[in-house]
């Protein structure tokens, strides 16, 4: 009798989570797959030769491999720090870490410009030097990397703080060096949630709109990316177009979180797994 109300409990619980992601997710994309292809395939080819399509999918790919280099290095690094040391205001230094995920994307947009505008001194010094911040792609590739910060640091800490220090210990012990310790044990054992952190961090960068938007001044062919070109497809009653580069955009996003589930998942340890 308990199995039996277990399960249909577990149906129940099964048949609610499917009718919110069916409602939430699944009939909204195929919303917009089904706008995509209303222009037919003509009207899809003449987007994708669109000049200022391309200059806003060649920033946005610039913005995402600039941001998802960064944070994996910097999130490697920080995650191993703070997982397998003690020092006062770690958890201070782990808030400020997390803060992207708490504060609004159009405010850290707003700090780029207040931080490095052409109005302050490290602005101007950079833009003396050739390097504007404030509209220009340097600018959306630092709001695209401040937003996307926390994914990769946090899923690496949580990895590193459960495994412990007990096997780098032992390989230091058995003559390994730190360096070898940390690449030989310590980073197969995280390289799923490295891998997992990079996926949320390439997912995020890519479709990043609000910081952005505010960084970028939307110059037509120079500072917009993907979803900039979107919004302005839409304002300006190109609907066909609008769905058709958000279903382009959809799709490589998918593909790539797929991609990236299975990298992870085979490079994970084989813990427990039947032979």
């Amino acid at each position: 009798m308990r199995n039996t109300r277990s399960s249909a409990a577990a149906l129940a619980g099964i048949g609610v989570i499917v009718l919110v992601l069916i409602v939430l997710i699944v009939l909204p994309l195929v919303s917009v797959a089904l706008e995509a292809l209303s222009g037919g395939a003509g009207a899809l080819a003449a987007l994708a030769a669109d000049p200022t399509v391309r200059a806003a999918i060649a920033l946005s790919i610039l913005a995402t491999v600039v941001s998802v280099a960064f944070n994996a290095a910097f999130g490697l690094f920080a995650g191993w720090t703070i997982a397998k040391y003690r020092f006062p205001g770690k958890p201070l230094l782990v808030t400020v870490i997390d803060a992207p995920l708490t504060v609004s994307p159009v405010i850290v947009g707003l700090a780029v410009l207040a931080a490095l505008g052409e109005k302050t001194p490290p602005g101007a010094w950079l833009a003396a030097h050739g390097l504007r911040i404030a509209f220009a792609p340097a600018g959306i590739a630092i709001a695209t990397m401040l937003v996307t910060f926390p994914y990769v640091a946090r899923a690496v800490i949580a990895q590193m703080t459960e495994q412990g220090r007990e096997l780098e210990e032992a390989a230091i012990g058995l003559g390994a060096s730190a360096w070898q310790a940390f690449w030989r044990v310590t980073f197969p054992v995280s390289r799923a949630s490295f891998l997992n952190g990079l996926l949320v961090c390439n997912a995020r960068a890519i479709g990043e709109f609000g910081a952005v938007s505010v960084v970028s001044g939307n110059v037509t062919g120079l500072t917009e990316t993907i979803p900039l070109q979107i919004s302005n497809f839409y304002d300006n009653a190109s609907a066909a177009q609008a769905f058709g580069l958000a279903a382009g955009l959809a799709i490589v996003t998918i593909l790539l979180a797929l991609a990236a589930r299975t990298l992870a998942r085979r490079s994970s340890p084989a813990k427990g797994r039947p032979a």
